[in-house]
């Protein structure tokens, strides 16, 4: 499974991005997608993710603000993110569980600054 993650980069507070993640190879018709992150100095944590049929979790610091979706013809993933903060600053992680393993893309830098 090849995860190719896109849609980042510098924006100001307050403001908005998304990204996108598309999953390709041989992926399990029962499949979690999502979005972790890794801010300056911390640890891994989940952002969001979402299931096959919808179903989605989301961080607690990021709930009410960023916004999963999936395309599954697609197999492809969206993150929306809303009302930005100099804290989302970080490398955003795409990740898809498919058969009973995880899969990373290559990190995707977000940048909230003015």
């Amino acid at each position: 499974v090849q995860l190719q993650a896109s849609g980042g980069g510098l924006v100001q507070p307050g403001g908005s991005l998304r990204l996108s993640c598309a999953a390709s190879g041989n992926i399990s018709s029962i499949n979690n997608m999502g979005w972790y992150r890794t801010p300056p100095g911390e640890q891994r944590e989940l952002v969001a993710s979402i299931t096959v049929g919808g179903s989605t979790k989301y961080g607690s610091s990021v709930k009410g603000r960023f916004t999963i979706s999936r395309d599954n013809a697609k197999s492809t993933a969206y993150l929306q993110l809303n009302s930005l903060k100099p804290q989302d600053t970080a490398v955003y992680y795409c990740w898809m569980y498919s058969y009973a393993m995880n899969y990373w893309g290559k990190g995707t830098q977000v940048t909230v600054s003015s």
